[in-house]
């Protein structure tokens, strides 16, 4: 006799987490959209000094870093929520909005997580096709609002195609939403954008107390195995209903002081957003030389067409120490996931690419 499970374990889709993280030897990291540039010297002192203190339990309450999250963004403390990874804060609003009854909507493909949240909660999900364009139909998004609906998820620039829709277009659609649905604005890669600037869609929050904007340190600060996200907030009531859900001491303290020093270094932070798109824009020439069709980028990572040898080339890609993201795992079979590496990383996977295909 096996252990029985609840019904929802086997609702649940696994996470289609990239591989290759066992590999010996140089391997082109391109699959998972982390920056190919370590953290700063400074950011790395100061969570190694975080650790002196490692036998005390983080500030739960992550004072220090919304109070520097604050007074970077302009919002109020009491309305910033932290997480372990934006995906933390994704997964407790999940559990904190949708029950059995409950919508979500969202466009697809996105972002990996977003099924999980109604499959774990028994919600129903209304997954909206993007436009020819890779991009978000709103108007079609918007059409999908019912009674029942209790959260809509727009991701700005979207995960996986890459793809982003100006902030004024985004503004109407928020206007349209009724204000007791939550609308979750993800916008992990908003940096590279090059359709706004970060702080513009701030502005918005205090119009929609319905709006939360989630992002995190992960992209362009390069902290992906640390895990801290964080969410502004239009309303105090969101923080406080996903820290409710959370075990205490999500955002380990060694997390806690990197993401706060790393606040600090604003000037490497445009640097690197300029060195990614000069490196995305070299890229993107050369694959379309390959008579390849790229999605129009405003992340870190590019999205196009291979057909349906996409498994076989991902296979041989990574037999050549190049991991990609196969499209089948990420809700559109026949297309690739890249991110945009450095120079010599790019030129690896275009000269193997171009001899595979």
């Amino acid at each position: 006799m096996s252990i029985e499970f609840s019904e929802r374990i086997g609702r649940i889709p696994v996470y289609p987490a990239a591989d290759g993280y066992a590999l010996d030897g140089p391997v082109a990291m391109l699959a998972s959209n982390e920056s190919p540039y370590p953290p700063v010297p400074a950011v790395v002192e100061a969570a190694a000094a975080a650790l002196a203190g490692a036998n005390r339990y983080p500030d739960p309450s992550n004072t220090a870093l919304r109070k520097a999250l604050s007074d970077r963004h302009d919002v109020p403390a009491n309305r910033i929520a932290i997480g372990n990874g934006s995906c933390d804060i994704l997964l407790a609003a999940g559990e904190a909005l949708l029950e059995p009854g409950a919508e979500l909507v969202y466009a697809w493909p996105s972002f990996s997580v977003y099924p999980h949240l109604a499959a774990a909660s028994g919600a129903r999900a209304i997954e909206v096709p993007l436009d020819e364009a890779h991009r978000h139909d709103l108007d079609a998004m918007a059409t999908e609002i019912t009674g029942a609906t209790r959260l809509v998820i727009v991701c700005n620039p979207n995960n996986p195609t890459s793809t982003a829709l100006p902030l004024a277009e985004i503004a109407a659609f928020v206007e349209r939403v009724p204000r007791h649905v939550a609308v979750i604005l993800d916008e992990a890669y908003v940096e590279f954008s090059l359709l706004q600037d970060p702080a513009d869609s701030v502005e918005l929050l205090a119009k929609h107390p319905n709006l939360v904007l989630l992002r995190t340190f992960s992209k362009i600060y390069g902290l992906c195995g640390l895990r801290v996200g964080y969410a502004l907030c239009g309303s105090e009531t969101f923080r406080t209903a996903v820290d409710q859900v959370r075990q205490p001491f999500f955002c380990n303290a060694a997390a806690q002081a990197a993401a706060i020093e790393a606040l600090k270094h604003q000037d490497e932070v445009a640097r690197r957003v300029e060195r990614n798109l000069a490196e995305r824009t070299s890229l993107v020439v050369e694959l379309e030389a390959l008579g390849l069709s790229v999605a129009q980028s405003h992340a870190n990572f590019i999205w196009f067409d291979v057909g349906e040898n996409e498994p076989e080339v991902v296979k041989e890609l990574a037999q050549r120490g190049v991991l990609v993201r196969a499209g089948g795992a990420l809700g559109r079979p026949g297309a690739l996931r890249v991110t945009v590496g450095t120079q010599a990383e790019n030129e690896r996977l275009v000269e193997t690419l171009g001899a595979l295909l």
